[in-house]
Parts: C-alpha cells; sequence; structure tokens
C-alpha cells in the first residue's frame, strides 16, 4: 500500500464512523450531515453520540443528532476549521451544549504510517511476537493501553519486550473494524527512555502491514512521548476528532479523586 491508499483507506472508514461520505472530507467548505454509525463502524465506538466533528485538514465534517445541530453548524461556521478543536473556541461550544444538556467529551489526533518513513527500530531487547493464544495473564492494567480486557475478542497480535525472560513493553494491535489495527503501546516505567516504546510500534507496524491492514495509532496532543513515538516510528499526524455526548454520559466519565 502507498501513502495515498492507505489514506482513502482511512477517510472511508471516518465516513462509515460517522456516516457521511469519504469525499466529504476533501471539500473546501465544511460539511453537515445527520450523524450515523455504519455496520462498519469502528467497534469501539459507544452511542449515543451527539456530534463528532472531523477534520483531515481541509475542512471539518460534522456529524450531529437534532438535539445539537444548530449549534454545531453555528460553532463551525464561526471559526477556521483548524481553530476548532482548540481553546478558547471550543470554550463558546461547551457553554452553549450544556445549556441542552451536552458536552464535548473527547478530543484526539489520530496518525498513520507513510511507508517510505518506516524502518525497524532497534532494541537492547529481546522481542517476541505474540498471538491471542500468548495474551493470557496480561490483562493487567500495566498493559491496558496494549491489551483490552473489555474487547478481547479484537486483540490480534503483540509484540512484547523482554529483559531476562521478563516483560518490560508490549504493543498491541486492536482489529477496531476491518481494514485497520489500532496500535497501543505500554512500557514500564523503569525502562522508559531507552528506545522500548519504538522498537515494539515499529515492529508490530511491519506485521500488521504484512497482514493487509493499515496500522493506526491514537494519541493525545499532551502526551508528548506518545507523540514522539509515532513520529520516530514513521507516523504522521492524519486527522483529529471532537466528539459531543450527552452530560450525564461525560459526567460518569470523569476521575474525581
Amino acid at each position: 500500500m502507498n501513502k495515498k491508499e492507505i489514506l482513502n483507506i482511512a477517510m472511508a472508514q471516518s465516513a462509515e464512523d460517522i456516516g457521511c461520505r469519504a469525499d466529504d472530507f476533501l471539500k473546501k467548505d465544511n460539511v453537515v450531515v445527520p450523524f450515523r454509525l455504519g455496520q462498519g463502524a469502528r467497534k469501539y465506538i459507544k452511542e449515543p453520540v451527539s456530534a463528532n466533528l472531523v477534520s483531515y485538514g481541509h475542512n471539518v465534517v460534522a456529524a450531529v443528532t437534532p438535539d445539537v445541530a444548530d449549534i454545531v453548524a453555528e460553532y463551525i461556521g464561526r471559526y477556521e476549521f483548524y481553530s476548532l478543536f482548540e481553546a478558547p473556541n471550543v470554550n463558546w461550544l461547551s457553554e452553549k451544549l450544556a445549556k441542552v444538556g451536552h458536552k464535548v467529551c473527547f478530543m484526539a489526533e489520530y496518525y498513520l504510517p507513510e511507508p517510505e518513513r518506516m524502518a525497524l527500530c532497534s532494541s537492547p531487547f529481546e522481542l517476541r511476537l505474540l498471538e491471542p493464544k500468548d495474551f493470557e495473564g496480561l490483562y493487567l492494567p500495566r498493559w491496558s493501553n496494549a491489551l483490552c480486557d473489555e474487547r478481547r475478542s479484537l486483540d490480534m497480535l503483540a509484540v512484547g519486550a523482554y529483559d531476562s525472560g521478563g516483560l518490560i513493553g508490549l504493543a498491541g494491535a486492536s482489529a477496531d473494524c476491518e481494514k485497520m489495527w489500532q496500535i497501543g503501546v505500554d512500557v514500564l516505567p523503569e525502562y522508559r527512555g531507552k528506545g522500548v516504546a519504538s522498537a515494539l510500534t515499529s515492529r508490530l507496524a511491519r506485521e500488521i502491514f504484512e497482514r493487509g491492514r493499515v496500522p493506526f495509532y491514537c494519541s493525545a496532543w499532551s502526551n508528548i512521548p506518545s507523540v514522539r513515538n509515532a513520529v520516530k516510528c514513521g507516523f504522521i499526524p492524519s486527522w483529529v476528532e471532537l466528539t459531543v455526548k450527552p452530560s450525564h454520559i461525560v459526567d460518569g466519565m470523569i476521575n474525581r479523586k
């Protein structure tokens, strides 16, 4: 697969996730469509979703439900598309949504591989390719980014890093949709900064490609180590999303300590 083919697969998947056309992401003007979760949508997307704003760097495609449609349409008409995903502008959206019982829930950046930039990163530690039969006993909090206990059936492949026979880092691939597998990585704190994450990520990305799937990677903007790992392994920022959900759902997700 080349860079263009990979991007087309990703845009087709995003279209399935929110109910638009893939070419809507390439239009000059912003697009508003009714939100519809397709049968082939990423399996971890959970309804209710009040709105989802997606941009591949050309415009914003906003998929909305009727109760927030007018607010979102006004919002995307107020600012340049690339400013719709950042404060202080997003504060305007949050204030308007709160009045009708909704809140901004998720904001994330997604990365796709550039095949010509991808290479295996070296590791001072032993790497092992793991299959689902090897995952028993690994569904632990320390490996919760690499493997998901709630969606074990989607965990297809992993690469582990070992020091003296002990697992010190793990990257896992989740079959979140038919053509794209998402990479998640965990490294024990005492082994971070030693190139473990990049060795795991680059090896797993190659294994995913060999199975005819597109590896993709997600990170919060503020997670600088994760962003650096993605870039080092040949991934580049490709699309961003902002998701709105009913207020009671968002309030229930807040980690109150």
